[in-house]
């Protein structure tokens, strides 16, 4: 039995326990979460929800499966078309795109199945920067040959997710930053890039919120902000009007989210006992988390943060591995833009971040998120297998 499993699941079994964990840890979690959004929707009716719900997280684990199963390497040219396909997929969701969240998100096909384009986007920058890293490794710190040609697709992919989801290009932008710095490109060259775009993102939100007439999704930045600042006063210096307009604005969602972390103590509540799903919004997306601590407590938290983590650690594992070469890059990039997002999901369930409509990978109810992070993952694991293997080979040609 062991040499068959060995043979259908090969590479990395560590990481493969992670996936197996983070998906029946999803299947608890939304199964729970979805109690008042099945009984609007679907008539009460929870075990429909978690066929469903199911059903995305085997399409999920069949991306992982499929993705390990090729050479690692063959991946470098296919992110590298997915990365020219994706540009013109960001335009059409920008302009024709349907609404999700009071934003446009997503691309219907047919109208019977909707993905996000920037779930895709995500995966095949990371793959094109790795692509193009290894390939430059020779003149990497030279401003025109390596700095330029690796920080333009970065800015383009970055500037038509921005408009419609500010923490989306953020997560990318950051994860982008740290795999250049990781690729040897020269940080004064990084941080001077850096402050230039904050400062024209800061100009940006200055002039729309002086000038503009219509504020669209800048607006909503702002007020998020304004609430989690708000958020850190005493309530003994507001009165019971400002509390009570700010529970009918945007911070309600992250006060439900507090109590319901307050609520769940060490050990939780159990499984099934939650009580803020019935206020929370989105509580089997967004914030899933605040939910999972509710039911089971700290512990249920801190294990949930702890199977991420080992996720970064085996990724850097894998490139420590592989220095220098598209494996190392590529498996780093894609863990570290996958445990960032869940770093920021949790950090907005406990009040530590304002909040951001970013799902938790592998948990959340979604499902072109399920199936673009199991995508990701099974890359992972694709690199992995290839760490005992002696040959090393020449990456820079089979890439």
């Amino acid at each position: 039995m062991m040499k068959l499993f060995n043979k259908l699941f090969q590479g990395d079994k560590v990481i493969w326990m992670v996936v197996i964990l983070l998906a029946l840890s999803s299947l608890l979690a939304v199964y729970s979460a979805t109690g008042t959004f099945a009984n609007t929707k679907h008539h009460g009716s929870n075990t429909f929800v978690l066929l469903s719900h199911a059903a995305k997280i085997l399409v999920g684990l069949g991306a992982v499966y499929i993705a390990h199963l090729s050479k690692y390497t063959y991946y470098s040219r296919l992110l590298w078309l997915f990365f020219f396909i994706s540009i013109p997929l960001l335009i059409y969701t920008l302009i024709g795109g349907s609404n999700l969240n009071e934003a446009q998100r997503t691309i219907s096909v047919f109208g019977l199945i909707s993905f996000q384009s920037s779930d895709f986007a995500k995966v095949a920058l990371i793959g094109y920067i790795a692509r193009e890293l290894t390939l430059r490794q020779d003149n990497i710190k030279d401003f025109k040959t390596a700095f330029v040609p690796l920080m333009l697709p970065v800015l383009i992919i970055v500037a038509l997710i921005f408009p419609e989801n500010f923490s989306t290009a953020g997560i990318l932008f950051a994860s982008c930053m740290v795999l250049l710095f990781v690729g040897r490109i020269n940080m004064k060259y990084l941080m001077t890039f850096f402050a230039i775009v904050f400062v024209a993102m800061t100009m940006y939100i200055l002039i729309v919120m002086n000038f503009a007439t219509d504020k669209g999704r800048t607006g909503v930045w702002v007020q998020r902000i304004v609430s989690y600042v708000g958020s850190f006063k005493d309530d003994e210096t507001r009165d019971a009007a400002e509390i009570a307009k700010q529970e009918n604005e945007e911070d309600f969602q992250i006060i439900q989210s507090k109590i319901a972390v307050a609520s769940g103590g060490i050990i939780g509540k159990g499984p099934g006992r939650s009580t803020q799903r019935n206020f929370l919004p989105h509580p089997y997306s967004d914030f899933v988390y605040a939910i999972i601590l509710e039911e089971y407590g700290l512990a249920g938290g801190v294990f949930i943060l702890m199977l991420y983590m080992i996720l970064l650690f085996r990724a850097v594992s894998i490139m420590a591995a592989r220095p220098q070469s598209f494996g190392g890059f590529l498996a780093f990039g894609l863990a570290f833009m996958i445990v960032m997002q869940a770093m920021i999901n949790m950090g907005v369930a406990v009040g530590l971040l304002p909040v951001t409509g970013q799902p938790l990978p592998m948990i959340s109810m979604g499902g072109s998120s399920m199936l673009m992070t199991g995508f990701a993952i099974g890359i992972i694991i694709s690199i992995s297998k290839d760490i005992n293997n002696k040959e090393k080979g020449d990456e820079l040609t089979t890439t």
